[in-house]
């Protein structure tokens, strides 16, 4: 469900757009589209133009960003340079494909890209990029700073020695202001989150944007003359920021359909590339959907699949262990892998009703919602015996694990549901045979 489109009211000239992007997760179903989206965007519009790329655009989970290297990513970012001036703020897959993220940035500066970043280099004490840079924006200057999420158990393993990561929002009180000195038109890039975000919107200056990413939102928040959005995930939308000559940005999100016009080059590529990767074990159909879904509502309904195969009241599952929203029809093991990422077990616990009924008033944040009320991390979840107390509620080991983050708690006391693991529960509430 997209949140209302418009942040401000358009009253002045634009001065400039940034075309902004995140989370994008070797999401090749749509990536040519979004190209071409990109293409359209900056011949339609005869103004100076920034693509921002807020993060996450490798995906371990896919088998063939991996057996190919990520070839149809690197071909996306490639061809940015040649649209707009493009700044790419580090997220926590992107030394997904590349252990070394010293490596990555390398390539990526090679190809032209602009990379800020506040993760540094313990083997050198230097950073891996800048955090802030300096773009032409037309007969204006656009500066960029770029954080990080410090959540070190987010990032590739091999990796994790390798990264010192300070907390944003401590980052953003000692050092924004510095790394804003002197700026023209100013962007924030946040891949922390939103729960770090609310602590560094207060140091954005008015008529600023904010760009977020990490938690698989969409949204548009005003703050003043400043927009603070996120854009989505898996190349689902991406989000178009207009700075004005009042002094205020304007912002709207625009979605991006599976049968949109995409750039052919890149097509083809992505065809061969899958072609190419996919084993014919991850061509089998587990099943079939009988129409599409969005994110949401995939993610209810794998809760409720959950509930059911667990013999719960109510089922709970993370927003990022789901990538995707299910497509209508036939969905092959390579497509489920995209919509479930990882496996696990299910875990059960009991819980009175009033406690349960908390849970689920922070669940299913992508609804429109208050901006104080928004967690970061949430569940989607899904009741079948909406009046029984207590609850008996099922949920992913991950969540049970890091319940202070998806439940507000550390009380909950979960038992195994014996023989029962995440895809296999997820499919089954998902797909017909």
């Amino acid at each position: 469900m997209f949140a209302p489109g418009l942040v401000g009211m358009k009253q002045a000239d634009v001065v400039g757009r940034v075309l902004a992007v995140s989370d994008m997760h070797s999401a090749y179903e749509r990536t040519a589209q979004l190209l071409a989206a990109f293409e359209t965007e900056v011949r339609s519009n005869p103004v100076p133009h920034v693509i921002a790329i807020d993060g996450d655009i490798f995906e371990h989970g896919n088998v063939v960003a991996v057996r190919s290297g990520g070839a149809a990513d690197w071909a996306f970012l490639r061809a940015l340079p040649a649209i707009a001036p493009t700044v790419f703020n580090l997220g926590n897959h992107d030394n997904d494909l590349t252990p070394d993220l010293a490596e990555v940035v390398d390539r990526m500066e090679g190809l032209g890209i602009h990379v800020v970043s506040t993760i540094g280099d313990t083997r050198t004490g230097a950073g891996y990029a800048e955090p802030s840079t300096t773009l032409p924006f037309g007969r204006r200057s656009l500066r960029v700073v770029g954080m990080a999420t410090n959540s070190l158990t987010t990032y590739p393993k091999a990796s994790r020695e390798q990264l010192a990561i300070p907390a944003a929002p401590d980052w953003a009180r000692a050092n924004l202001a510095d790394n804003l000195a002197g700026a023209d038109l100013v962007m924030v890039m946040s891949h922390a989150g939103v729960a770090a975000d609310r602590d560094i919107l207060p140091l954005l200056p008015d008529g600023g944007l904010m760009v977020g990413g990490h938690n698989h939102l969409l949204f548009q928040h005003r703050q003043g003359r400043s927009a603070y959005v996120h854009t989505g995930s898996w190349t689902a939308a991406y989000t178009v920021a207009e700075f004005l000559s009042d002094g205020s940005v304007m912002a709207r999100s625009l979605p991006i359909a599976l049968n949109a016009p995409a750039s052919p080059a890149l097509a083809d590529l992505i065809a061969d590339t899958l072609a190419a990767n996919l084993t014919e074990e991850e061509r089998v159909i587990l099943g079939t959907s009988p129409r599409a879904l969005s994110l949401g509502d995939t993610g209810r309904s794998v809760a409720a699949g959950l509930a059911k195969v667990a013999g719960a009241d109510a089922g709970f599952i993370g927003h990022t262990t789901l990538g995707t929203g299910v497509p209508a029809g036939p969905v092959s093991r390579y497509v489920f892998d995209s919509i479930v990422r990882f496996d696990g077990k299910l875990m059960l616990a009991s819980v009175p009703r009033a406690q349960f009924d908390s849970f689920m008033a922070h669940a299913n944040q992508d609804r429109p919602m208050p901006l104080a009320d928004r967690s970061g991390d949430f569940l989607y979840a899904s009741t079948i015996a909406p009046t029984v107390d207590p609850v008996r509620i099922v949920t992913t080991d991950w969540c049970a694990t890091n319940q202070r983050e998806y439940f507000g708690t550390t009380d909950l006391r979960f038992v195994e549901a014996a023989g029962l693991t995440v895809k296999t529960a997820s499919a089954a509430g998902l797909l017909t045979p």
